[in-house]
């Protein structure tokens, strides 16, 4: 069974950083695709942004994040990695570290097999 442990969620003024860490058990995260997804009080869980391999290597964000959001992976470390920069309130949720051996549309849940256990972030004054 793979466990994606997420770490790095916190408090954070508006236009602050934050940079979220996710680690896999039992695979190497250059073998599998890999994404973030949050979900805020009362709303559906949304995508956010992943790294594919399958299709030579690409990144996909969600458009409100684009510019801002940066997802990396270090396969020295064995962790994905997503830099949060100029931070909003609307930011603001649960983010959740989602991977499968192939993630053929990034943009939905079901193609994800594997989910960490969320980490909350908070963007306010």
């Amino acid at each position: 069974q793979v466990q994606l442990i997420e770490s790095g969620g916190g408090l954070v003024q508006p236009g602050g950083s934050l940079r979220l860490s996710c680690a896999p058990s039992a695979r190497t995260v250059s073998n599998i695709d890999m994404g973030w997804w949050r979900q805020a009080p009362g709303k559906e869980r949304e995508f956010v942004a992943a790294t594919i391999r399958w299709n030579g290597g690409h990144d996909y964000y969600k458009d409100s994040v684009k510019g801002r959001f940066t997802i990396t992976k270090d396969n020295l470390k064995n962790m994905m990695f997503l830099q949060m920069d100029s931070l909003k309130p609307e930011d603001t949720a649960v983010y959740y570290c989602g991977a499968s051996e192939t993630v053929v549309v990034p943009h939905i849940t079901s193609a994800y097999k594997y989910w960490g256990q969320g980490t909350q972030v908070t963007v306010s004054s």
